[in-house]
């Protein structure tokens, strides 16, 4: 393992006996409650039914949970210290109980072990182009190993579950599509993309007769995004800039934003929303689709670090509806059609992981260590397990303008 690459991981963290023997005692009665088996060194199983969990370093794993909870438990499957006969069941099954894990006395004391989010990582305007180059700028042949040749990374709209008959790609394009008739795109349409990704969604709204402006800080997003265009031959109605959404000028018919709230931050939703308003034209449209979880878990977890916000998504959050719902209006924006499809994110999620794991040869020869492709099989499977326990879920949200209210009119 390199040391200097992975400190966190290389390394067990410094961490008292007794913190340890809490973990000990906090993960045993966890796992004890769960539908798991747990597989220790010596080949000796607990538990009854499930899948198993393989517990290759006790003494490593609660050190871990014992210095820094989840984040620990994390690196700990980094580090190869446990492991799984079916890694995505054994995360949902801690993700349908993931509230009643840790008994409340000792939720009440999270503070003590909760690493909280660093200052470096607000998404100042500087702060989001360097969060957004850790995750979004590694590699776009990493990227395209495991997504379909849309290079589609969100959730997809499948024609029926599990799975669909005519593809992951055909399942990404409905969702596109669904998207863009929520924002009544058409031909003549002034669209705003804020968040490009690779550029699908900006070519299949061109196609359409739409003129698109789309936006991202992603250096890597934004070549291969306007090579797909010229690709294309749209080149004269779709301009790809890298530009942070604050610096977005002008106003649009119609506004659509993928899966970028995420990497918003709780501190600027409001800067969000703010801009979303004021560059939508009078009876313009605004289409989002926004990962939520429940607004309690929102308010519980928002200060704090997590394990994907440390190696993944560093500066992400992912809101609730009822953020969504209270900040849009704030600033002027009504929700006037929402759409939940959790269950097709988790299929969605099933297929990039598999995909990725077959694609190990092709990812390990574009230099990704064997540590870098256990954290991101984690990722996957960790996201996936969220959403098939409902602990996350997945919206498509058309936002209008409020009405303004009508003039009262005094009889006298």
């Amino acid at each position: 393992m390199d040391a200097a690459a992975w400190p966190d991981v290389a390394r067990l963290p410094r961490g008292s006996r007794a913190r340890t023997a809490v973990a000990r005692a906090l993960v045993g009665r966890a796992l004890a409650r769960l539908p798991l088996r747990v597989q220790y060194p010596d080949g000796s199983v607990t538990g009854g039914r499930g899948p198993v969990l393989v517990l290759r370093d006790p003494a490593a794993f609660h050190r871990r949970i014992g210095a820094d909870g989840l984040i620990g438990f994390g690196e700990s499957y980094m580090a190869g210290e446990w492991g799984a006969d079916d890694l995505t069941a054994v995360l949902t099954a801690m993700a349908e109980q993931v509230a009643e894990l840790v008994p409340g006395a000792v939720q009440r004391l999270r503070g003590l072990w909760e690493h909280r989010r660093p200052s470096a990582e607000r998404n100042t305007p500087g702060g989001a182009r360097s969060n957004i180059r850790r995750h979004y700028d590694l590699s776009n042949d990493l990227f395209a190993a495991f997504l379909d040749p849309t290079m589609t990374y969100s959730a997809a709209l499948f024609e029926e579950l599990p799975g669909s008959r005519d593809g992951l790609a055909a399942a990404q394009r409905r969702k596109i599509d669904r998207l863009l008739d929520l924002a009544g795109v058409g031909g003549g349409t002034r669209l705003l993309e804020i968040g490009t990704g690779w550029g699908e969604l900006a070519v299949r709204a061109a196609a359409r007769g739409a003129r698109v402006r789309t936006v991202t800080l992603s250096a890597e997003q934004r070549a291969l995004a306007e090579a797909r265009v010229a690709a294309a031959g749209l080149t004269d109605r779709v301009a790809v800039e890298q530009r942070d959404y604050r610096e977005v000028d002008g106003r649009y018919d119609a506004v659509v934003s993928v899966e970028m709230i995420e990497a918003v931050g709780v501190e600027f939703w409001p800067d969000y929303f703010a801009a979303l308003a004021r560059l939508t034209e009078p009876g313009g449209r605004v289409a989002l689709q926004a990962i939520t979880m429940p607004h309690a878990r929102l308010l519980a977890t928002k200060d704090a670090r997590s394990w994907i916000g440390k190696y993944v998504f560093p500066g992400g959050v992912i809101p609730s509806v009822e953020a969504i719902e209270r900040t849009a209006r704030a600033h002027g924006l009504r929700i006037a059609d929402d759409t939940a499809y959790g269950p097709h994110y988790a299929e969605t999620l099933r297929l990039w992981r598999e995909r990725f794991t077959a694609a190990a040869p092709e990812v390990a020869a574009l230099g990704f260590d064997a540590v870098f492709r256990r954290m991101w099989e984690f990722y996957l499977a960790y996201c996936e397990a969220g959403f098939r326990a409902g602990y996350l879920d997945v919206h498509q949200t058309l936002l209008l303008p409020v009405e303004p209210r009508a003039p009262r009119t005094v009889l006298r």
